[in-house]
């Protein structure tokens, strides 16, 4: 008997160990999105605000990361604790990530996802938003805004988890398996607000109010962005399944496998969509609009991986794919919204969109009490994402303000923010670099 236990005590220390290095193992592929992030954006700004992009791309990871140790996991714990009737409130336990080393690998891949929801929003404002502005709402993002809205929906605890007090009401807790909305969709609609309250580059439009396009200086870096977020969605989605061994050593194959199939078919199906919905449209396929489409399948497809069909994996990344264009041209050309990048297309609508359409493709059946939740943990995360962001720009547009001048815009964000030129040998003096390839922009407008 006594050997039967120490036997089953190291099979669950081995199962433990393997999930921890799991874990870490697709911690490191979801950092290596921060690159994919880096050139996506610079590749679709002009050439003189191609150092801005990434500088701020390293301001999000390096300070977010600091913030989120600091306050952010500490404002999820406690939004979980008061999301639920009869949890306690322990502001002692919601930061003991402080000082407890076995939870440190679990912060990290908190952290990793925290920081995703916060660079998404440097595409959508580039151009024009003043690096300190920009630096303050990074913080607060990681601090507060994002934490509420995952503390609300993950953890188990929260007020759309199957404890809360919504998820008791409606009887079912909210599914968003890798953070659709938790995540991207809160970038994509922080990205919206944001781009709004700036208002548009100059020359944006003209002045009948028509959008004029102002295309990216460097495709190839949009599309080789795309592929490494690609690559390092794996660890997104699939590393959100961390258990990989239970604890009597059984091996979750089928679990792993449902969502690395799901991902990449709607990676698939949102990039050959996206490519159809162009090329009836424009006539011509643009790779601008096709790499926004994978990456929009992709989202779509990140909270419902663990918990639809393969079809509906297909249908999700079609959906989330074909929609792109048409959420782009709607957002620039109805909305009068300058979002450079096409950050709401993308990661706004397409993770609206596939979460809410889990409950038509769930293994376990439709639900109408489920597809409520859905609409309303989707409904609940965007008013709180547009607020939040809404009244946060707004202080930092009191206290320092949000836009650099016009002589700075014009100039470019990489001389007048950060002295300097991302390519100085094509520059005279480094001053003028509006001539250098194409101008900034995500995708062909017409």
């Amino acid at each position: 008997m006594l050997g039967t236990y120490a036997l089953q005590s190291d099979v669950t220390a081995i199962a433990d160990s393997i999930n921890n290095v799991w874990i870490l193992t697709v911690t490191f592929l979801i950092f290596f999105m921060q690159p994919g992030f880096a050139l996506l954006e610079a590749g679709q700004v002009r050439a003189k605000n191609a150092a801005n992009v990434v500088m701020k791309n390293m301001w999000d990871w390096s300070a977010g990361v600091l913030v989120y140790f600091l306050i952010g996991a500490g404002v999820f714990a406690v939004v979980g604790q008061i999301g639920s009737p009869g949890t306690a409130f322990d502001i002692g336990g919601a930061m003991s990530h402080i000082s407890d080393p076995g939870s440190w690998v679990g912060w990290l891949f908190g952290a990793v996802f925290a920081m995703t929801a916060a660079t998404i929003v440097s595409g959508a404002v580039a151009g024009r938003i003043k690096f300190s502005a920009y630096a303050v709402y990074a913080v607060v993002i990681t601090a507060v805004i994002y934490p509420v809205v995952a503390g609300s929906a993950w953890g188990g605890t929260g007020l759309l988890s199957s404890t809360g007090y919504l998820g008791q009401a409606l009887g079912v807790g909210y599914k968003d398996f890798a953070g659709a909305t938790v995540v991207h969709a809160v970038g994509g609609i922080a990205g919206l607000t944001a781009a709004y309250m700036l208002g548009p580059r100059r020359d944006r439009y003209d002045p009948e109010g028509n959008s004029v396009p102002i295309p990216g200086h460097n495709v190839i870096y949009a599309v080789l962005g795309t592929l490494i977020l690609a690559f390092g969605w794996y660890g997104f989605n699939v590393g959100t399944q961390a258990t990989v061994l239970t604890t009597d050593g059984a091996f979750q194959g089928g679990a792993l496998g449902r969502v690395a199939l799901n991902t990449t078919l709607a990676m698939g199906a949102g990039m050959v969509a996206s490519t159809a919905v162009t090329t009836f449209w424009q006539g011509k396929p643009d790779p601008l609009f096709s790499a926004n489409g994978l990456l929009a399948g992709l989202v779509a497809i990140t909270g419902a991986c663990a918990h639809v069909t393969w079809v509906g994996g297909l249908v999700i990344g079609i959906v989330g794919g074909a929609t792109t264009p048409f959420v782009f041209r709607w957002v620039v050309d109805s909305l009068g919204v300058d979002d450079v990048v096409g950050v709401f297309a993308v990661h706004g609508s397409a993770g609206f969109i596939g979460t809410m359409m889990i409950p038509f493709f769930d293994v376990a059946g439709f639900s109408f009490s489920q597809l409520v939740m859905q609409v309303a943990g989707v409904g609940l995360i965007g008013t709180w994402t547009v607020l939040a962001t809404m009244v946060t720009m707004g202080a930092i547009d009191a206290v320092i303000g949000l836009r650099v001048s016009e002589n700075e815009e014009s100039q470019g964000l990489d001389v007048s923010e950060h002295g300097m030129s991302s390519y100085p040998e094509f520059t005279e003096s480094g001053q003028d670099e509006g001539s250098v390839g194409l101008s900034e922009g995500s995708f062909a407008d017409d």
